[in-house]
């Protein structure tokens, strides 16, 4: 008996999440206007003050106390270097009650409260101090545990510079006018038609391809009249590619509503990649028939029941029940997809899942204009059983691909370049052995060996034979199929006097250094906004950098530096801070990638990665800049009108 496992959409409706805890922390600013300070009373230890008064009846927890073994009050800071002398030393005293939530004693405060605590600052000491408190609050029967306030206070009177903003550089006024007027990654239409392909997939699929003959005949013979059964199922088509369409909106709301690099943070963060890799694997094993995936049979039972209704509104709930009960199969597609584009903002994400339910319901619209074609559909059998299950294999290779982002953000040395290939290797040949019919998950053997059975074979095997001549350490076995999948050459247990390569290797994170090397050499500099986790930069690194006229212009007439937007690593302390953006909102700069992100935005007005910029040492912009662009030929003209302009300027 399969067991149902009942969670929501659980990654693609993340930011759906992330919205409304944003709307949250917004709405406590009204309930407590924290304020924060801090007074130096030795060389390198403060006393931080923070006050607050609640309004409207609302109880702030005191500190310094748990509740059911849970902390109410948390001092968090993200560098080691800074050590908290708790406990907080609280004005006015707290007031005890006997919680109506736990039924336990806790302390309060109603009125405006004062907390102080003493820290210790090791080594250089900031100018700023940034850090985040988390408090409790609550009234009567309502308990908010774990409320996020983060804070900056000034710690001296020496102002903090941004290293941010490049005084003086225009990147509207190129002195030649070449490079991209866009900061498109991709063409929303590639990612629109990708959408499509995977809808065709799920299409093929056990939970939706037999209801196609059975919707289109319901459709057809309920109504009065021919007309009105294709409008039913044409109106039916139009419902599921709405009901797909309308996934994305929680993302743009999140992306109006956070930071402008909100999407590119999730694609990159660490905690989020490995959730996405145990998420993949669950999929998979799903896929294996281990168990089913699926949104509450309640929730089904609801909108099945609301089918009956009217009939524009009994159409528009069959097409919900339609959604819901073929999530177990279509979820794990259109997850993959929208997870592979986030880092891209939320309107690539609307282009992919546009595709995709456009592929998912115009088969409905088009067998109810032709009915005639429903005979020409094969019909169903234990061949969506194999399409399903190769599909689960293919998950558990992007599972694979997630927690490699996670291991090359942190730089753990984990998941190098061969280890990856080999567990893909793996999976290739689990693949060929289950089409064979070597390996089986309940499935009755193989009678009768089809043309298309053959061909996956064959795709499959040629695959993994291709993945397997990229285990040696020969530099020059890119895989260029493939490339920006697996870890970079360089990220490799290969010696690495073994896989030098032509392709240089560029100044990593030091802009200062460039700059010192670009005014004693006479060259411009080309800024390379990349990132770790980055497959698009992996590609032209791989098949653009690697082309010999790109690698000799980028070698000989440029000083080219690689600054990495997801780089975890915090900044030393005393380079952390809160900068203040050309728009007037505050970012706040911990980590290398903070740096190079806000860097970024503020000069070059870009989120995406990868993005080149060609300069002069004194900041001035040669060109216009440049996105992913595979044609090496089109990428060296561009780095040779950069070389013209800077001859003439």
């Amino acid at each position: 008996m399969s067991i149902r496992v009942r969670f929501g959409i659980c990654f693609y409706l993340l930011v759906a999440i992330l919205a409304p805890m944003w709307l949250s922390a917004q709405s406590t600013d009204t309930i407590f206007q924290w304020t924060a300070k801090a007074k130096k009373t030795s060389d390198n230890r403060y006393e931080v003050q923070f006050s607050a008064r609640p309004t409207n009846g609302w109880q702030l927890y005191a500190p310094d106390q748990a509740i059911l073994e849970i902390p109410t009050t948390e001092l968090r800071f993200a560098d080691s270097a800074i050590r908290v002398a708790l406990p907080f030393q609280v004005s006015p005293a707290a007031t005890t009650m006997i919680s109506p939530v736990f039924n336990v004693p806790v302390k309060y405060f109603t009125e405006s409260v004062s907390w102080t605590v003493p820290i210790e600052i090791i080594g250089e000491q900031p100018a700023q101090l940034q850090g985040e408190l988390l408090y409790t609050f609550g009234r009567g029967e309502e308990f908010y545990p774990a409320t996020s306030w983060p804070f900056t206070v000034q710690l001296s009177n020496e102002k903090s510079t941004t290293g941010i903003q490049w005084t003086g550089l225009d990147i509207r006024n190129p002195v030649k006018d070449c490079g991209d007027a866009s900061t498109a990654d991709q063409s929303p239409w590639t990612l629109f038609f990708l959408g499509i392909l995977g809808g065709l997939i799920a299409l093929l699929t056990p939970c939706v391809f037999p209801m196609i003959p059975v919707t289109v005949t319901f459709f057809t013979k309920r109504s009065t009249t021919r007309r009105q059964g294709i409008f039913n199922a044409i109106l039916y088509g139009v419902f599921i590619f709405l009901i797909y369409l309308s996934i994305t909106i929680p993302f743009h709301i999140a992306g109006n509503a956070v930071d402008e690099n909100i999407f590119n943070s999730l694609s990159t963060n660490v905690w989020l990649n490995l959730i996405f890799f145990a998420v993949f694997v669950a999929f998979a094993l799903s896929f294996f028939g281990l168990y089913e995936i699926g949104l509450p049979a309640g929730l089904a039972n609801r909108m099945d029941a609301r089918s009956g209704l009217g009939n524009i509104g009994g159409i528009f709930f069959m097409a919900i029940t339609l959604a819901i009960v073929s999530f177990s199969c279509t979820g794990p597609i259109l997850g993959t997809l929208l997870v592979g584009v986030a880092d891209q903002g939320a309107w690539p994400l609307t282009f992919g899942a546009a595709g995709f339910g456009l592929a998912l319901g115009l088969p409905f619209a088009l067998f109810a204009l032709f009915p005639g074609w429903l005979q020409s559909l094969p019909r169903s059998g234990s061949w969506m059983t194999d399409v399903k299950v190769v599909l689960g294999f293919i998950e558990l290779a992007l599972a694979v691909k997630f927690l490699s982002n996670a291991d090359l953000v942190e730089q753990w040395g984990f998941l190098k370049r061969e280890l990856f290939l080999s567990i893909w290797i793996l999976i290739g040949i689990c693949i060929v052995l289950y089409l064979i019919g070597f390996i089986r998950f309940g499935q009755a053997p193989i009678r009768k060996w089809s043309v298309s059975r053959i061909t996956f074979i064959a795709l499959f095997t040629g695959a993994t034979i291709y993945l397997a001549t990229g285990l040696n350490c020969d530099p020059k076995s890119e895989l260029n199929l493939i490339s920006g999948f697996p870890p970079p050459r360089t990220y490799s247990y290969c010696p690495a006097e073994k896989i030098a390569h032509d392709r240089f290797e560029p100044i990593q994170n030091n802009l200062d250094s460039a700059l010192v090397l670009a005014r004693a050499e006479g060259k411009p500099i080309l800024i390379d906004f990349t990132g770790w986790a980055c497959v698009n930069c992996r590609r032209m690194e791989e098949k653009v950098w690697v082309d010999p006229k790109v690698g000799a212009l980028m070698r000989d007439r440029f000083v080219v530096v690689s600054l990495y937007v997801d780089d975890r690593r915090n900044l030393p302390l005393a380079k952390q801070r809160e900068a203040e953006m050309k728009d007037g909102h505050r970012k706040r700069i911990i980590t290398i990638g903070d740096q190079w992100a806000a860097f970024q935005i503020e000069n070059f007005g870009a989120t995406a990665q990868p993005q080149y910029a060609m300069v002069t040492a004194d900041g001035k912009a040669l060109t216009r800049t440049k996105f992913y662009t595979p044609d090496a030929g089109e990428f060296s003209a561009w780095l040779q009108c950069g070389i013209e302009a800077f001859n003439k300027k």
